[in-house]
């Protein structure tokens, strides 16, 4: 019987690094064209995201997801391994070597690691949000009113987190956790599931272990299925966060959902699906890339590794 291993952890924070890195210019566009207006398709958005705060504006936000979202990604990789790892060992007690996985061991894993996922990511997500926001000009927030100097609200994430936690208390940080909980846990079993049956597809029955060509198409297409089909609930969690740099107007999910479809239609709900696809392929691909050759590296050997 295999036990709890600690690489997938250390694999997972390399794989999130590489991820942000390789995502982050795209994630913005991805948020302000979810939470603002003005922006049109993803291609106007980029143009005006560049006129008005050159490339610098793509990386907003981007310090704090570096340093947090690798650990995030460690621990929803590092659970996810291991919880999927215990229900097949389980179910096949009498078997010595790793026993095979089945599409409920999946799913149950994706699940647990979805759930995990937002008590550890839902501040994070929300911070960087904020900061990608905050830029924006005031009216085109969708109010009518003006700050004076239009100043940033926030000077940084610890300043971001320190005014959130004043102004709303500990659970302001998981404002939108709700949004997130329905987001991820359909987009985690949407995102394990699909990699590793691809994988399995592409890798030739005779190779000991997936190429790291066949891990980047299936990282890659995972992603973009995953971002993709849980771009209407992202739409809200985006909306949920986003809300309360100023004022807050929305009380929830079912109110940010009746208030988004009544001013802008059923549309606005698939606002970024081309943007969320594209971002999630490279994202994805850098991801699994980094955990999967970080996890051979860490074991020594090249047998396959995926989770």
């Amino acid at each position: 019987m295999g036990s709890f291993q600690l690489e997938d952890f250390a694999a997972g924070w390399i794989g999130g690094a590489a991820s942000v890195i390789i995502g982050h210019p795209l994630d913005t566009v991805k948020t302000r064209l979810q939470a603002g207006v003005g922006y049109g398709n993803m291609f106007s958005c980029i143009r005006l995201l560049y006129r008005r705060e050159s490339m610098s504006g793509f990386f907003k936000g981007m310090s704090f997801p570096l340093a947090s979202i690798a650990v995030y990604n460690a621990v929803v990789f590092g659970v996810f391994s291991n919880t999927q790892r215990f229900l097949s060992q389980h179910r096949c007690r009498e078997l010595e070597a790793s026993p095979p996985r089945t599409l409920s061991d999946l799913f149950l894993a994706s699940m647990v690691a979805g759930v995990v996922s937002v008590g550890l990511g839902g501040p994070v997500d929300l911070i960087k949000i904020r900061l990608q926001m905050q830029t924006q000009p005031f009216r085109e927030a969708n109010l009518h009113l003006k700050v004076p100097g239009e100043q940033p609200a926030y000077h940084g994430p610890v300043h971001c987190m320190a005014t959130i936690v004043r102004n709303e208390g500990l659970a302001g940080l998981y404002r939108g956790a709700s949004a997130m909980l329905l987001r991820d846990v359909p987009g985690y079993c949407l995102y394990f599931i699909p990699y590793v049956f691809l994988n399995e597809w592409i890798t030739p029955e005779a190779s000991a272990g997936p190429s790291p060509y066949a891990v980047w198409l299936a990282g890659g297409m995972a992603g973009a299925i995953s971002w993709g089909t849980a771009t209407p609930m992202d739409v809200v969690k985006s909306r949920l966060q986003a809300d309360g740099v100023y004022f807050s107007k929305y009380k929830g999910v079912l109110d940010c959902i009746s208030q988004s479809y009544q001013k802008e239609g059923f549309k606005v709900f698939f606002r970024g699906i081309t943007v969320n696809a594209v971002r999630g392929f490279p994202m994805s691909a850098a991801m699994f890339l980094g955990y999967e050759l970080s996890l051979q590296a860490l074991r020594g050997d090249h047998a396959a590794t995926h989770p």
